[in-house]
């Protein structure tokens, strides 16, 4: 019998994600390693004004701003926080700089239009 490519992708429920320390280490076959999780951020995560951190930058504000920061962040829903009420939130970000050169001004401008979400959860 002739398997299809993804079906047993069917099948799999979505992980769950624990919070980290940034204290974890990584290992290689069974060896703990000297590098951290943290080193890893400091690596992927320094740059605040580039486009795609920024804005996850500006949704962690507003996690804390409205006291809904003990939830994890997901990165494929069709909103990006919600509140104890259910109120779903979608946070934008822009700026005029980026870290890149350029040679004027960014043009900040948001899309409000109703579109269709997805839902990481069940895909």
């Amino acid at each position: 019998m002739d398997q299809k490519p993804h079906d047993d992708l069917a099948g799999y429920d979505a992980l769950k994600i624990k919070i980290k320390t940034g204290d974890e280490h990584f290992h290689s076959k069974g060896r703990l390693l000297d590098t951290t999780l943290l080193d890893f951020w400091r690596w992927s995560s320094s740059d605040l004004v580039n486009n795609t951190l920024r804005g996850k930058l500006a949704e962690y504000l507003v996690t804390q701003a409205l006291g809904i920061a003990s939830s994890l962040r997901t990165e494929w829903d069709s909103f990006d926080l919600m509140t104890s009420t259910g109120l779903q939130i979608e946070v934008k970000s822009a700026a005029y700089l980026q870290s890149w050169y350029h040679k004027k001004l960014s043009s900040i401008s948001f899309g409000i239009r109703p579109t269709l979400g997805w839902d990481a959860a069940v895909g």
